[in-house]
């Protein structure tokens, strides 16, 4: 009878264990997505899907330009959700044939995130494919990637991207593929 009670004893022990790691498990998957959120995701899957890129990408882009804050403006003057510089949406606009107008219109989440996937295809067509290589243009300006790969302080097909010169821009690139890494593992 012992035997029994303690059989008995150790399978509810084992019941309550499993359900509670179950449990956790499951919470700590809603703390990720609360920190790794999908935000904007219509506009996100939406030009993802035009401009043929992985929208997780994107959702990591705009967690490590703005954290989902569409009115964030950067001591460069980057603005909105992808950190658009002026410049950079007046051309994009121009070429897309699109009405743009300066100042408030970038903090518009469907136009800042149009012109920011656009933007970053634009940069991954131009650097072979390689994502990597196209964020770091992202953030340090295509002039800044070119001068590297010329110079050979990087090589054009991303494979020492750790010799980015710019501190900024080394950190960025890792965060962003961080949080890629992470994006797809919670949002398979």
């Amino acid at each position: 009878m012992k035997k029994k009670k303690m059989i008995g004893i150790i399978c509810i022990i084992l019941i309550v264990v499993f359900f509670t790691l179950f449990k956790v498990i499951k919470i700590q998957d809603v703390v990720y997505k609360y920190f790794y959120p999908i935000k904007y995701e219509a506009y996100v899957y939406k030009y993802s899907k035009m401009y043929g890129v992985d929208p997780l990408l994107i959702f990591s882009i705009i967690k490590a330009e703005s954290n989902f804050n569409e009115k964030v403006v950067s001591s460069s003057g980057a603005v909105g959700l992808m950190q658009i510089m002026e410049s950079t949406a007046e051309e994009i606009a121009e070429d897309l044939d699109i009405k743009y107008v300066k100042g408030e219109t970038l903090y518009d989440p469907e136009l800042n995130i149009m012109i920011g996937v656009n933007y970053y295809t634009r940069l991954i067509k131009a650097y072979n494919n390689d994502s990597s290589i196209a964020l770091a243009a992202y953030n340090a300006g295509i002039g800044n990637v070119d001068d590297w790969i010329e110079n050979e302080v990087i090589k054009d097909d991303g494979s020492d991207l750790e010799n980015i010169p710019f501190n900024e821009t080394n950190n960025y690139v890792r965060k962003t593929l961080r949080n890629y890494k992470i994006y797809k593992e919670l949002y398979k």
